[in-house]
């Protein structure tokens, strides 16, 4: 999905600007008016410039800074202070500053008579769970137990994501020294043996000169090769960050062998977590669906959720809905069917979301456990390859000379 600028207008007259994501022009449009608002224009937000300077994720509110405040927040709530009271402390003493200017406008807006919930979406800086978790509290009448279960979904979330950071890291960091090893290789140290062999006069083995070959053309265009590169990096990022490039790219990815199947389930554990915190929180299950669809990262995943929400809109079960997407496992159908059979659908998605987060935990530790040494072995492989071939020469001249 993409992330369009609104400008918009409420019933009271304030002309404000927001963020909306949404598949298409026209599903923000729709959106903006099923809540009341009068939609002056529509811009798509993505900007190449903007999304490789970061500007566009200064905008967004940091995890931990967005922990803390809703922490602070639901304190200050159960302690018996209104909203607006809360907020007024928290916009002055918030312990982000960076969050403090959002929470003032927030401020500003709830002092003209808007709901919480109104306040968050106009400003556009909020996650669209969030906004709709804080609805349902609203109407629900349970404020404060919505925002303990959105604490608690943020802290499982966010652990559970940097699990998987830390997990990659260490094949990060071995693939970038193969490359950093290779190029220095390439573009350096095979040159130097090419011109010494040369003053020398030295007959060179046939794998010598096809590695010498090899070289020749990447160390004179270099910053071409280079150059090149980086133009098609850029150009494949930029694909994937519209609909049509990230669609292929998410069909791609569940094929991976062994990784595919990992980042299918990390993705349905994401849907089934934001889906069971939503429904906890009194959301009703259409809702639900469609804004754990915004939360989700994989176009491929959250095109197939937003069409479940649709049949289910019509009358079909979740489960059903679901499995006609087939991309959810069948184990997950088979607990979803329990759950909307006992009336415990929310219970038993948080099952299906803790199962599953502790599968790719496991699965993607051990995979790790023979990944590195691969990728060592490989790097050992091409490096002594390289260094065989540049030494052979000499090994010929020595025992030349020794006859």
């Amino acid at each position: 999905m993409a992330q369009y600028v609104c400008k918009v207008g409420d019933t009271s007259g304030h002309v404000f600007q927001q963020l909306e994501t949404a598949q298409n022009e026209g599903e923000v449009r729709q959106k903006l008016a099923e809540r009341g608002f009068h939609v002056f224009s529509v811009k798509n937000e993505f900007n190449i410039l903007a999304e490789l300077s970061g500007a566009r994720r200064a905008r967004k509110i940091l995890i931990n800074d967005f922990l803390i405040f809703n922490q602070q927040f639901n304190t200050l709530i159960r302690a018996g202070l209104p909203i607006l009271k809360a907020l007024d402390l928290l916009a002055e003493r918030a312990a982000a500053e960076r969050l403090r200017p959002i929470l003032q406008d927030v401020r500003q807006r709830v002092r003209e008579g808007a709901l919480l919930s109104e306040a968050l979406a106009a400003q556009g800086s909020f996650p669209p769970v969030y906004v709709t978790a804080i609805t349902a509290g609203e109407r629900s009448g349970n404020l404060t137990g919505v925002l303990e279960q959105y604490i608690s979904y943020l802290r499982v979330s966010t652990g559970f994501r940097k699990g998987l950071i830390t997990a990659l890291i260490y094949p990060a960091i071995l693939v970038a020294a193969v490359i950093v090893t290779l190029t220095y290789l390439v573009t350096y140290a095979m040159p130097q043996f090419a011109k010494l062999y040369q003053d020398l006069g030295i007959k060179l083995p046939g794998i010598t000169q096809f590695m010498l070959a090899l070289s020749a053309p990447l160390r004179d265009y270099f910053f071409l090769v280079f150059v090149i590169l980086v133009c098609v990096v850029l150009a494949i990022f930029v694909w994937t960050r519209s609909d049509q490039g990230a669609l292929a790219i998410d069909r791609l990815k569940p094929k991976i062998p062994v990784f595919g199947d990992i980042w299918l389930k990390s993705q349905i554990a994401q849907f089934v977590r934001t889906l069971s915190t939503l429904l906890a929180g009194g959301t009703p299950l259409v809702t639900g669906l469609e804004t754990s669809s915004q939360a989700i990262g994989s176009r491929l995943i959250a095109t197939s959720v937003q069409g479940a929400g649709a049949r289910v809109r019509e009358g079909r079960t979740l489960h059903e809905s679901l499995a006609e997407t087939r991309l959810v496992p069948e184990l997950a159908l088979e607990m979803i069917e329990v759950g909307e059979a006992s009336g415990a659908l929310a219970a038993m998605l948080t099952s299906v979301a803790e199962f599953y987060e502790e599968e790719v935990s496991t699965r993607l530790q051990r995979t790790l456990i023979w990944v590195s040494p691969a990728i060592l072995v490989v790097m050992a492989v091409v490096v002594g390859f390289i260094l065989i071939s540049l030494y052979l020469p000499l090994f010929s001249l020595q025992v030349g000379s020794g006859g």
